[in-house]
């Protein structure tokens, strides 16, 4: 009986290969410093197991895309010795993607892995800027304790690079509003997306030529991803979210990338599936813009 390869894609040895691979996916199951609902170290297997079921095509594009060729690690395993020292394996775990010159799509697991990954993609792209979707700013010093909690994560990858630009940003606390005044951050509110028009230029202009993306899947609204540990009403929609995407692959070259925060719920598999389908778009906004 034919069995399908377990890998992002489910994809043949040719196009899985990583010798020959242009993406590499790289599944961190992390969840350790979670403040309301664990849960999201299940998050990368169920992304894998989704996008085993997606189609090639990409139906805007008008093409496939896989054959850039897109491995798939074997999954980081949690360091028990605490936040700090994982942030330290993740560092590891990217910078051999980003030396041997691929592009690094991470997939989480909890937000706090960002930092290792922007530190890993800094190293070869000096000038880099962040552009992060997200419901929180994530940028408190330190929560519970330890500045490498998930809240801390956007404070810490502000120490890689001073180009930071949040999008889809509607909960912080009082301690994060003084840090973004004192930074001159201004967050594109998910209220702005949704009440302006001009709002992606604004991005556009923000970012510097080479871009490292976060993405945490409460950046959605939760009637389109649900699955997330901390969902926050009036979010983005899919269209959003990917014309964002678009638009920046073909205005700026994107060198790395994650995806945060999947919570799988029982009975259903609506927000593995979208972060799937996303994972995908990105590679196929990134490949249609060189192609072009």
């Amino acid at each position: 009986m034919e069995t399908r390869p377990h890998n992002f894609l489910g994809l043949e040895p040719r196009y899985s290969d990583y010798a020959s691979a242009r993406f590499v996916i790289l599944p961190i199951p992390y969840d350790a410093t979670a403040s309301h609902r664990p849960g999201t170290r299940f998050g990368p297997s169920a992304i894998i197991a989704a996008s085993e079921h997606l189609e090639l095509l990409d139906e805007e594009l008008g093409g496939e895309f896989h054959e850039c060729g897109i491995a798939t690690l074997d999954a980081l395993a949690p360091n028990a010795a605490g936040p700090q020292a994982m942030h330290e394996d993740v560092f590891k775990y990217a910078r051999r993607v980003v030396r041997d010159g691929k592009t690094p799509i991470a997939l989480g697991g909890e937000h706090s892995i960002t930092s290792g990954l922007v530190r890993a993609v800094v190293g070869r792209h000096k000038r880099l800027s962040v552009l992060q979707i997200d419901a929180h700013a994530d940028l408190r010093k330190e929560y519970e304790g330890s500045a490498y909690s998930h809240a801390a994560v956007m404070r810490r990858v502000l120490e890689y690079t001073e180009v930071c630009v949040p999008v889809g940003v509607r909960s912080f606390s009082r301690e994060e509003r003084r840090f973004m005044r004192r930074a001159r951050l201004a967050p594109i509110s998910a209220r702005q997306c949704h009440c302006s028009n001009d709002w992606l230029d604004a991005v556009l202009d923000l970012l510097t030529d080479e871009v490292y993306i976060t993405i945490d899947i409460d950046a959605f609204d939760p009637a389109y991803a649900p699955g997330t540990g901390m969902p926050e009403p009036g979010g983005l929609d899919w269209y959003q979210v990917t014309d964002l995407l678009h638009l920046v692959a073909e205005e700026k070259t994107i060198v790395g990338a994650d995806i945060v925060e999947v919570m799988p719920l029982p009975g259903q598999s609506v927000t593995e599936y979208l972060a799937a389908r996303l994972v995908y778009k990105l590679i196929c906004y990134i490949q249609a813009a060189e192609r072009a």
